[in-house]
């Protein structure tokens, strides 16, 4: 850990991160519940609805490059910041009643996201590199928990209050975050704040190992998030075609996806801890992630078994690849590039996914198939290819 903080400064600054992270995921499941009265109080069209649903993920792929050079200038700690104010402006233009607004606003909070999306990993390498698996987990579970309540508690919400307080409500977890970072930041020592502002500035050199190590990532990053997004967006679909529910049951189906998560994100980690090796933890995680295309392609009647698997894979899948970044960059700057590229490269892929599932969908549908066969092949083939690369940056470091 950082050497400039007091023990209790510390956990401090663990719990403060951890209400960071709250926000990082909430603001973009908040919507798709009450899309549908968004939709129909401000006339939107089905592109503009899309758009609410997308712009995030295209910030995360257009804004990571700038974001990381905002990091290198202000540093961790600021940037962190910059994030969840970005995040509570954002609820708070979306929810203010008009098109122009909602889709503003949604802007706003993307590009906040994506500034904690780089800042936080570099705290989490600077600060806990000796616990990076058990933080990173952390982080990861607290981002699904966040995901988790506004997913389960915005209809019940808006029902109460109507959609545009029920999405402006959620700003309190920002709210929050915000002030327990202040103080943390307060608690923060001179130094460590210029290291993450001096030593992240200009491009870091990283070096053979870590450069190859970053490239492997972007590969298995890119088909961690192209798969995520496509289940997100297409699961419900999936289950109502595949097995006849109707889709109120179908979204309860579809669920543990995002529930299981937060298991595998503590599972990774405690799994490291135990001295398992990290090959043998990506081969388990992989395993679990297939299992929900093959599952449902071979034994559909096992559908909530395959979801419940691939719900902890892609949870304990982010948590290994950002512990791998955290773990092996040689310093705080190397790892805010390395972060940076391979969010960019991940991210890029993940905002095609749910367009690309559906066209194949569409181009599948015919006499005598329900059209998803094919777009579950192509998830397989994309988790096949993220498996083999999670072996790769998994083989052990010699030296």
């Amino acid at each position: 850990m950082n050497p400039g903080r007091t023990g209790r400064a510390r956990w401090f600054l663990l719990a403060a991160l951890l209400l960071v992270a709250l926000n990082l995921r909430a603001p973009l499941t908040s919507l798709p519940p009450v899309v549908g009265q968004v939709s129909d109080a401000l006339a939107l069209t089905p592109a503009q609805a899309g758009l609410l649903t997308s712009v995030p993920v295209l910030c995360f792929a257009l804004l990571t490059p700038p974001a990381a050079l905002l990091l290198a200038r202000l540093g961790p700690e600021r940037s962190v910041l910059v994030a969840v104010v970005g995040v509570l402006a954002g609820e708070l233009l979306r929810s203010a009643g008009s098109v122009p607004a909602a889709l503003a606003g949604t802007a706003v909070l993307g590009a906040g996201i994506t500034v904690g999306n780089v800042a936080v990993p570099v705290v989490i390498a600077r600060d806990f590199r000796d616990r990076s698996a058990a933080v990173t987990g952390a982080y990861s579970a607290t981002m699904n928990l966040g995901s988790a309540l506004t997913t389960t508690l915005t209809v019940p919400l808006a029902a109460v209050w109507g959609w545009q307080w029920a999405l402006a409500g959620w700003g309190v977890l920002a709210v929050v975050a915000t002030a327990a970072w202040g103080g943390a930041m307060r608690s923060t020592a001179p130094a460590a704040r210029l290291d993450g502002a001096q030593h992240g500035s200009g491009a870091p050199h990283l070096g053979r190992p870590m450069a190859v190590l970053t490239a492997v990532l972007c590969v298995a990053f890119s088909g961690q998030a192209f798969a995520y997004y496509a289940i997100t967006a297409w699961l419900p679909e999936i289950l109502h075609s595949r097995l006849g529910l109707d889709l109120a049951a179908a979204g309860g189906a579809a669920a543990p996806f995002q529930l299981c998560a937060v298991a595998g994100s503590f599972a990774v980690p405690l799994a490291l801890s135990r001295r398992v090796p990290a090959r043998a933890v990506s081969a388990v995680v992989s395993l679990c992630w297939l299992s929900l295309p093959t599952g449902m392609l071979l034994a559909p009647g096992a559908t909530g078994l395959w979801v419940a698997l691939a719900g902890a894979a892609q949870g304990g899948s982010f948590t290994l690849i950002f512990t791998l970044m955290a773990q092996r960059a040689p310093s705080v700057a190397a790892a805010r590039r390395a972060s940076a590229i391979v969010q960019t490269t991940g991210y890029a892929c993940a905002s095609l996914a749910p367009t690309v599932l559906g066209a194949v969908h569409t181009a599948s549908t015919g006499p005598g198939s329900d059209g998803w066969t094919a777009p579950l092949l192509l998830v397989l083939g994309v988790l096949t290819v993220m498996g083999g690369m999670m072996l790769v940056a998994t083989r052990p470091v010699r030296g």
